[in-house]
C-alpha cells in the first residue's frame, strides 16, 4: 500500500495538488481529500482525548483501537476503490456503546457539552466525527465509498457521546443540562 515517505517535504504539492494512494493527483480541496483529511483530524482529536484520560482508564484500549480503525478508514479514502475497514469495527463499537450506556441513567433532557475537560474533549471529538461523516457522505454522492466507513463514523459519534456522558459523571462530576434561558412569550 503506497510508498513510505523518507523525506517529509517533496514540493510536489506546491501547486495546490496532492497525491492519492493510487498515484493520481487531485486538488487539495477535492472532496476525497476533505473526507480523509477530516478523518485524520478526528484521529488527532481522539489522540487528544486519550491524553486527557489516565493511562489506565477503561476507555484507553478501545480508543486506541478506534485510532487504528480511523487510520484504516483514512487509507481507504485515500486510495479510490480500496477497502480496509471491516464491519467488525461497527459491531465492536456497538458493544462498547451498550456497555457504557448500561451504566448511565436514561437521557431525559438535552445536555451541554462540558462537565469536565475530558468530557468536553469527547464532545469536540463527537462533533468532528459528525463532520467527517458528512464529508464522507458528500464524497459518496459523487464517487463510490465503502458504506462500512459511513456506518462506522455514525456509530463512533454515538460512542463518543455516551463516553462524554460517562466522563462527565466520573469523580463525582455531573452533566450540565440544557435549559431554555428565554422561553417564548
Amino acid at each position: 500500500m503506497g510508498h513510505r515517505l523518507s523525506k517529509i517535504y517533496t514540493r510536489t504539492g506546491d501547486d495546490g495538488s496532492t497525491g492519492l494512494g493510487d498515484g493520481s493527483r487531485v486538488a487539495k480541496n477535492h472532496l476525497r481529500v476533505e473526507a480523509y483529511g477530516t478523518v485524520d483530524e478526528l484521529n488527532a482529536q481522539i489522540g487528544l482525548l486519550r491524553a486527557e484520560l489516565d493511562g489506565a482508564h477503561a476507555a484507553q484500549d478501545f480508543l486506541e483501537a478506534v485510532q487504528q480503525d480511523l487510520f484504516d478508514l483514512g487509507g481507504e479514502l485515500c486510495i479510490p476503490g480500496y477497502t480496509l475497514l471491516k464491519a467488525a469495527a461497527i459491531e465492536e463499537t456497538e458493544t462498547a456503546i451498550d456497555a457504557l450506556n448500561a451504566t448511565l441513567p436514561p437521557l431525559k433532557d438535552f445536555i451541554l457539552p462540558g462537565g469536565n475537560r475530558a468530557a468536553a474533549t469527547a464532545h469536540v471529538a463527537r462533533t468532528v466525527c459528525r463532520r467527517a461523516e458528512r464529508r464522507v457522505y458528500t464524497l459518496g454522492q459523487q464517487e463510490p465509498v465503502n458504506d462500512t466507513g459511513l456506518q462506522y463514523l455514525n456509530r463512533l459519534s454515538d460512542y463518543l457521546f455516551v463516553l462524554a456522558r460517562t466522563l462527565a459523571r466520573e469523580n463525582g462530576g455531573t452533566e450540565v443540562l440544557w435549559r431554555q434561558r428565554h422561553p417564548p412569550a
